[in-house]
């Protein structure tokens, strides 16, 4: 192993497991903005991320990068349209996890982040043109069925999780498309969002509900810390992703809608019936083979089944 390589492996862990951990504990910081309508706490976050951005990139010395960045993105009218899709996913990702935390509804979110990886899979196939493994396709099945699970037995369909899950993943593949670093890309896509968050900020405080004010500094901190506790778990995992293999990300992804659960179930005393956990098991299951599909093992098994598999002729 070269000299260097434990200490950057650890930091990698060390740096995403954070991330996931603040993640999965956010919940309890949306609950004490619960009083605020959703979408002005959404127009604070994107504003003071902005803020808290800008100021990392200036104390980084990486500002005259951002716009040298921002510059290339904003000339060519792909990538702008592509950087303006990212933001509208990502504020509607966040939107929703707002107004489900306030709504009582932290295990839905839960179960809308177990999902996600698998419909990024989808939306890799149904895009990108990328292939399924038959163990793939047999989770995405088995996570369809958990979904159905829910729906057929509650008789409404679970749109807080989907929606979480689809927006997720449409912002991941959009980042992809995308050149812009991870610092650069999180400042500009609140910049993007930014004047019609601070339009209806300012349209709020003149009709009298605006909640950011000196007569409530309590309420108002918090609202403020809103750009840093999302900034803050974007750039631990931005330090830890790039040290870490894929599949080490893939299977600590899990630890923040593992935490938002427990969370809702024993802190926030939401019902978690015998349906929600035929559904989660559903679940779980479709990931444990998602994750593992990537390995040796399982790849060598797939290779042994398809072999045993009688493949009749196109004539037969």
């Amino acid at each position: 192993m070269k000299p260097g390589q434990p200490s950057q492996h650890y930091i990698g862990i060390i740096s995403t497991t954070g991330a996931y951990f603040l993640w999965g504990f956010l919940p309890i910081y949306w609950k004490l903005l619960d009083s605020v309508p959703s979408l002005q706490v959404l127009a604070h976050r994107v504003v003071w991320s902005f803020i808290f951005m800008l100021l990392v990139l200036l104390v980084a010395g990486k500002l005259k990068l951002f716009r040298a960045e921002l510059a290339q993105t904003f000339s060519s009218p792909r990538q702008l349209v592509i950087l303006f899709l990212a933001s509208l996913a990502v504020s509607i990702n966040w939107l929703t996890f707002i107004w489900a935390v306030a709504n009582d509804r932290i295990i839905e979110t839960s179960l809308g982040y177990y999902i996600n990886p698998l419909v990024s899979v989808l939306l890799g196939m149904l895009v990108l043109k990328e292939k399924l493994s038959p163990w793939q396709t047999l989770s995405f099945f088995l996570a369809l069925i958990g979904v159905l699970n829910m729906t057929l037995s509650f008789g409404s369909f679970p749109w807080i999780a989907l929606l979480l899950a689809v927006s997720f993943g449409f912002y991941g593949l959009l980042k992809k498309l995308i050149n812009l670093t991870a610092a650069a890309g999180i400042t500009a896509e609140t910049l993007m969002i930014t004047p019609m968050a601070l339009i209806y900020l300012t349209y709020a405080h003149k009709l009298g509900y605006g909640a950011f004010s000196f007569g409530s500094p309590g309420l108002s901190f918090f609202l403020a810390g809103s750009g840093v506790i999302t900034a803050i778990p974007l750039l631990l995992f931005s330090a830890g992703a790039k040290r870490l293999p894929l599949s080490a990300v893939g299977f600590l992804q899990y630890i923040a809608p593992s935490i938002a659960l427990i969370l809702g179930i024993y802190l926030y005393h939401e019902p978690f019936t015998t349906v929600h956990l035929i559904s989660f098991a559903l679940i779980w299951t479709a990931l444990a083979i998602y994750s593992l599909s990537r390995t040796r093992t399982f790849i060598q098994l797939e290779s042994l089944l398809l072999k045993k598999l009688p493949i009749k002729s196109p004539g037969a």
